[in-house]
């Protein structure tokens, strides 16, 4: 501590030094203060006494109003008395006192007369900086001067703030005043929004733009210091402020403020730094008193550790909340040592779980901790980790069992962790977790069997095909019959019929049982009958007998390829269960790669139920599950192939193109779904009216089924819908050709959906020309589900009833079906087909002499509202179907019933009653 120069009262007092006028830095919003001390001065001037006490945050500028109160002091020709305290001289008895007594001469720092005697001679100012650091003997020297200083005209200035939870309380120095009158505690406040601009304008020169100056005020955290220092740099680098310059404000900012919060935490005592990383740590999950005695000053009053902190600037606070904020809880954390950090979190860890607190909570304390070694670590950190996959954050799910290897575990268990570990991974590092699971696949430990499958049941479903089916076939020959049946079950389960990459697996594996009595191996081998297209029944059975073991602890691949054979036999309610169970299985055991392909199949079997609303929810939430560079090239191909036949289906040409053509990953081309979004893309290209490229593409598609042996129609129908393109355009010799060969295929699988899709486009003439076989089609696709065959079944047979002057009747009711199908979807190719095969049905109709109206003058939404309501539909059940509110359906009708000139609802169903018997 240094003295200021005093002047010796024994010379000639010089003449007064111009009076400061204005402020800057951070005083500039410090006018109110600067008003009351200048009076106090005038007051000191004519002999009264004063007590003021000048505190704030660190940065608010309470030292810098102490300098400036000096020399305004010094400019009216009073004698000032200045000292600073400083951390490193507080246990220094009497060293803020020594050092004002000596400039007075007085060597015995416990005395009080040689300052009151100064003080009579002339008016006196003392000002003390940073009092919050000064000993405790000087302070009771302070106070015991303030309260002999009632006669004589002496001042007492004490600057400084309250981050000091162990020290005396300085400011309680106002209190010891006798004249209370005369005794001021100011407390410095952030500045204001007007404030703020003030300080623009006076560093940058011009007015700021109020956005500017909101960012401004916002980057400094609402500290003057930071403020002035912030724009200071930024207007020194020529920069106007304007809104446009905002991130130029808010990155100076940061680090300023980051430098400001560094020199502050240096210089605050230790019980308060220990307070405030306590409160770093356990802020959010421990209560306050635990955060106290986390930092070992649990005898301390919470009221006063809590003011004590709030002066830091470093914590706010919301009622019983007080949290650190995440600026200065950075820098907190990162000025402390590895080892004292991991220390207080582990510390921190342990009051939280002993206090209840959340398992994620605790578990997040345990992240940044070094191993505890205690037996509710690792079961805190799994159920930490469940509960943020079922939030969806994988990667914190990635990093609570990471954390949980770390602690002292025997081998089985670190086993059992590494697998979960690999499954999380697989999620958000997929490189990272299938090079987990290549090692867990070698292991040859034949009391580890079941986590080996586990790892190869996911390196499968992550897309490492190649790898872990070798690691299965090098796995089998030295394991019990039990896991060999398993370890064959899961090679067939990534791709039943590819023979060919397995013909080159060293050692070789052996085929699936043709009637294997294993469950496991029933799933792959139903589906691979499913593929080939032969053997219905026993595919059935299987799949079933399959489906019968719960999912849970077992593979899940081979249950999900019953499921697949189950839609291609028709039993698409059985494939939806087995689904849904399965989706529930996975989310529960935390096997989240599979989630896309379980949702891509549902997706697949709605689209083939017509469900497009349920296929287009199933697409969004698998592409959701997993980011997409973790997610399954062969799921990519097939969650791509279907939204794109599900926007086609719902008339969005321009998103289904768009997703046509964008570029599919490498790997998926090598994917049993390439061929899946090759006839996607006809589909588009047949929409767009260029049956060149479509038949190309449904050629292509055909190629690649037919090479891995799919060959089952009922998979895709690429020969059905490309004879309907090359009949469109006059190719009826290979349409046949291509149409006969596909129902003789349908047929010998002998599903009725396939069979009755392949009727329809088997003849040597079009469906829609041939009532007979159109007929016969739609009562097979009848029989099933209304999906999209079954529509254009319904439509064919409408166009051909009156291509050939067959039965209006017949023509009306497929019509009117039609209709009721596609009301959820307008804009769909069925839904416009029927609406021209209604214009064609549509009478006119004449009443009492009054104009005739045709039912084609109702616009499209009228005539499908109108089709619902005559058809016995309520308007609740109209207003489900058509997604409107109950009024919008009974305000659409009334202008139908206006149209047509009808009174109600019975008329409509007369009046379509009469179109359709026509």
């Amino acid at each position: 501590m240094s003295p200021s120069a005093f002047p010796d009262p024994s010379r000639p007092v010089a003449p007064p030094v111009p009076e400061p006028h204005g402020a800057s830095g951070p005083l500039l919003h410090h006018s109110g203060e600067q008003d009351t001390l200048s009076s106090l001065l005038d007051g000191l001037a004519a002999g009264r006494s004063a007590v003021v006490t000048l505190t704030g945050r660190p940065g608010y500028g309470q030292n810098a109003l102490a300098r400036w109160t000096a020399r305004l002091a010094r400019s009216r020709g009073l004698r000032v008395l200045s000292a600073r305290a400083v951390p490193s001289e507080s246990g220094l008895r009497h060293g803020v006192a020594g050092q004002l007594l000596t400039a007075l001469g007085a060597p015995c720092p416990d005395r009080l007369a040689p300052v009151l005697r100064a003080a009579r001679q002339h008016p006196l100012l003392l000002v003390l900086e940073d009092a919050q650091w000064t000993d405790p003997e000087s302070l009771h020297w302070l106070h015991a001067l303030v309260r002999r200083s009632a006669t004589v005209p002496l001042a007492v200035l004490a600057s400084g703030s309250d981050a000091c939870a162990l020290g005396p309380d300085w400011r309680s120095l106002a209190a010891s005043s006798p004249d209370p009158a005369g005794a001021h505690e100011l407390v410095l406040e952030p500045p204001s929004p007007a404030d703020a601009a003030l300080t623009v304008r006076t560093v940058c020169g011009v007015e700021g733009e109020p956005e500017f100056t909101g960012a401004a005020l916002r980057a400094s955290a609402a500290v003057p210091a930071v403020l002035h220092a912030t724009l200071r740099q930024f207007a020194r680098q020529g920069h106007l402020p304007v809104a446009l310059r905002i991130p130029a404000i808010e990155t100076i900012g940061r680090a300023v403020l980051d430098d400001h919060i560094g020199r502050v935490l240096r210089g605050l005592p230790t019980e308060t730094v220990a307070a405030l990383r306590a409160l770093a740590v356990g802020g959010r999950v421990l209560d306050f008193p635990a955060v106290c005695a986390l930092a070992g000053l649990g005898h301390l009053r919470e009221a006063r550790l809590r003011a004590v902190l709030d002066a830091t600037g470093f914590v706010r606070t919301s009622g019983a909340d007080t949290r650190v904020v995440a600026e200065a809880g950075l820098r907190i954390l990162a000025e402390m040592e590895p080892a004292d950090r991991a220390a207080l979190h582990g510390a921190a860890a342990r009051v939280a779980h002993h206090a209840g607190a959340a398992d994620q909570a605790v578990a997040g304390l345990l992240l940044h901790s070094r191993p505890l070694g205690t037996p509710w670590t690792v079961p805190v950190l799994r159920r930490s980790c469940e509960a943020a996959q079922r939030e969806g954050d994988h990667t914190r799910a990635a990093a609570f069992l990471a954390r949980a290897l770390r602690e002292p575990l025997d081998e089985e268990r670190h086993k059992r962790l590494t697998v979960d570990l690999a499954a999380a991974e697989l999620v958000t590092a997929p490189e990272a977790g299938i090079r987990r699971l290549s090692e867990l696949t070698r292991t040859r430990d034949g009391g580890r069997s079941a986590l080996r499958v586990h790892a190869l049941d996911l390196g499968l479903a992550a897309g490492d095909t190649d790898g872990m089916r070798r690691a299965a076939a090098e796995a089998r020959p030295a394991v019990a019959a039990e896991e060999q049946e398993a370890l064959v079950a899961l090679f067939w389960a990534a791709d039943p019929a590819d023979r060919e990459h397995a013909e080159r697996t060293v050692p070789e594996m052996p085929p699936l049982p043709a009637h294997p009595s294993s469950a496991l191996q029933a799933g792959p081998r139903a589906w691979q009958l499913a593929l080939a297209g032969d053997g219905l029944t026993t595919a059935r059975d299987l799949a079933r007998t399959a489906l019968a073991r719960p999912p849970r602890g077992t593979p899940l691949l081979p249950y999900l390829a019953a499921c697949k054979a189950l839609c291609l036999t028709g039993d698409h309610d059985e494939a939806d269960a087995g689904l849904s169970i399965l989706l529930t299985g996975v989310r529960a055991d935390g096997r989240q790669v599979l989630v896309p392909h379980i949702l891509a199949v549902r997706a697949e079997l709605n689209l083939r139920r017509g469900l497009l609303a349920a296929a287009e929810q199933d697409i969004g939430d698998a592409e959701r599950a997993l980011p997409r560079p973790s997610r399954h090239p062969a799921a990519t191909a097939q969650l791509r192939a279907v939204r794109i036949v599900v926007d086609l289906e719902r008339g969005d040409t321009v998103r289904a193109g768009t997703l046509a053509a964008e570029p599919a990953p490498e790997a998926a081309r090598h994917s049993p779904y390439w061929p899946h979004l090759l006839f996607a893309r006809a589909m588009v290209a047949a929409a767009d009216h260029d049956p060149v490229e479509a038949v190309h593409l449904l050629r292509e598609c055909g190629r690649l089924l037919l090479h891995r042996n799919h060959v089952n129609p009922a998979l895709l129908p690429w020969r059905s819908v490309a004879a309907r393109v090359l009949r469109s355009t006059g190719q009826e010799a290979e349409a046949h050709r291509l149409g006969s060969e596909e129902l003789r295929l349908a047929r010998r699988w002998g599903a009725v959906g396939p069979v009755g899709w392949a009727e329809l486009n088997a003849g040597p003439a079009a469906a829609h020309e041939d009532p007979a076989r159109a007929r016969y089609a739609a009562d097979l696709l009848g029989r099933g589900q209304a999906g999209p065959a079954y529509q254009r079944a319904l439509a064919d047979l409408a166009a051909a009833e009156l291509a050939a002057g067959g039965s209006r009747q017949a023509a009306a009711a497929a019509v009117a079906r039609l209709q009721v199908l596609t009301a959820t979807h307008p804009q769909g190719p069925m839904a416009q087909r029927a609406r021209r095969l209604a214009a064609e049905l549509a009478p006119t109709r004449s009443s009492g002499g009054a104009r005739p109206v045709a039912w084609t003058e109702l616009s499209p939404p009228e005539a499908r509202t109108a089709t619902l309501a005559a058809h016995g539909h309520s308007n609740t059940q109209i207003a489900g179907l058509l997604s409107l509110s109950r009024r919008a359906v009974e305000l659409r009708l009334s202008r139908v019933y206006r149209k047509l000139r009808i009174g109600g609802r019975e008329e409509l169903r007369a009046l379509v009653g009469d179109m359709e018997g026509q």
